[in-house]
């Protein structure tokens, strides 16, 4: 999609009260795509047969442009069947202190009144659709195909930026790396731990970040989708080690904790998948002398981990990550 720097001028407020209603403009952008981009930038998704419906302010005339001194950043959030946690999500993006950002939402063709959560907040979201999709990452892919901002984050149901400042935060930074990375506050059900992004030249060890404390320029995703065919829980990790070993592409470090994270996930609740497909993904990119005595001990501590969790209480298993982590 070409992107346009937009005098202030043209711009408006809808609403003064959210990140998202703050900076809009009647003037549509301009849709074009670089023969390098592997998903195809639009504005609105094809019509589908199975589409449940669409919805939010690019629908109704309004759009979101970069600004020459405020970038515009695009935050999707992905959700099936979320009615629980969703609207905590949404609460977190139109309440950022930030005055320019766009919010997408890819519903998987929710029954449970997930659909209610975001017509509720319709008037706040750019562009949101329900309708079947193949996973969490076709999902995804979708979102980038949607995004007009500079920089794109991904905050899924259940997530959450940690404070209202974080966009402005990144933003202030005045950063010139491909991505940005920070720390991240895990939720368990009786309990929080915080964790520290760890090195870089580790992530042949798996995730060093969560992907929610991750913002990166919109370009590399266009280029690079979530790969969908090989990998039900790691392909974003597939993405950021492409990033690092493969392209060794810039990135910036903010020593802040981001974003929390619901730790009671489909990755929490099947530890051995997951480290199955991050052994498939961490030999394809890296030669790592001891990468397969790593993952056979991780192996080998995944399946105790999995027995504590089912034979001991909740609390017992929470005090204990709190104790490990400290």
């Amino acid at each position: 999609m070409k992107e346009h720097k937009i005098s202030v001028s043209t711009l408006f407020s809808l609403d003064s009260q959210y990140s998202t209603t703050r900076c809009v403009t009647f003037n549509q952008p301009e849709v074009t795509n670089e023969v390098t981009g592997k998903i195809h930038s639009v504005l609105f998704l094809p019509d589908n047969s199975e589409r449940v419906a669409q919805g939010g302010l690019r629908t109704q005339g309004y759009f979101k442009r970069n600004q020459t001194d405020m970038p515009l950043i695009t935050v999707v959030t992905v959700v099936f069947n979320g009615v629980k946690y969703l609207e905590q999500t949404i609460i977190s993006v139109i309440e950022q202190s930030y005055a320019n950002v766009e919010y997408i939402i890819i519903d998987g063709g929710s029954n449970d009144g997930t659909l209610d959560i975001i017509k509720k907040y319709e008037s706040q979201i750019d562009y949101w659709v329900s309708e079947p999709d193949k996973g969490i990452y076709g999902a995804m892919n979708k979102g980038i195909s949607l995004a007009n901002g500079e920089w794109l984050n991904f905050m899924n149901a259940g997530d959450w930026f940690y404070s209202k400042n974080i966009i402005t935060l990144i933003t202030n930074s005045n950063i010139q790396a491909d991505f940005i990375y920070g720390n991240h506050e895990s939720r368990y059900p009786t309990t929080q731990v915080k964790h520290k992004a760890g090195l870089l030249k580790n992530v042949w060890k798996g995730m060093v970040f969560c992907h929610q404390s991750f913002f990166v320029r919109k370009e590399l995703q266009l280029c690079h989708p979530y790969e969908t065919s090989n990998y039900i829980i790691s392909s974003d990790y597939d993405f950021i080690s492409k990033l690092i070993y493969k392209y060794k592409m810039d990135s910036h470090y903010l020593d802040q904790c981001l974003s929390s994270i619901d730790a009671v996930g489909y990755s929490g609740d099947n530890v051995l998948a997951c480290t199955l497909e991050q052994y498939k993904v961490a030999k394809k990119y890296n030669n790592h002398v001891f990468l397969h005595f790593y993952y056979i001990y991780k192996f080998t501590i995944a399946l105790p981990k999995e027995v504590i969790k089912s034979a001991f209480p909740i609390s017992l298993v929470d005090t204990i990550r709190t104790v490990l982590y400290k």
